[in-house]
């Protein structure tokens, strides 16, 4: 199982990344914009991903994957249960979200539409 503190390693060796506690939730960012958001019993991430493929990605894993409160649908955002992710995954999603709102010179390979 994925826990915080794994995640937590991984986003803090990125650039620009900065960790932020929120309304007693554990938010990572960079600058003003957040790309992984933790449940307050950190239980479920929430990270940046591309709406347009959300229902693919929870289609394909609905046991894993679910959408966001209907208040954030319209951003760029999915939710996972922790319990289910292993530890490669989570890196790869967390790369992806950081990579999705990280400047285009710091991050090879990002989306060109992110928001």
């Amino acid at each position: 199982m994925v826990t915080l503190a794994d995640v937590r390693r991984i986003a803090e060796s990125l650039p620009r990344s900065y960790e932020v506690l929120v309304g007693g939730r554990v938010k990572f960012r960079v600058g003003r914009l957040v790309y992984l958001s933790f449940s307050r019993d950190e239980t479920v991430m929430g990270f940046a991903f591309p709406k347009e493929e959300r229902e693919w990605l929870i289609g394909g894993s609905p046991d894993k994957f679910m959408r966001p409160t209907k208040s954030d649908l319209r951003y760029n955002w999915v939710l996972v249960r922790l319990i289910a992710l292993d530890q490669k995954e989570m890196r790869e999603l967390v790369l992806d979200a950081w990579r999705m709102v990280v400047p285009k010179g710091v991050a090879p390979n990002r989306p060109t539409n992110p928001g």
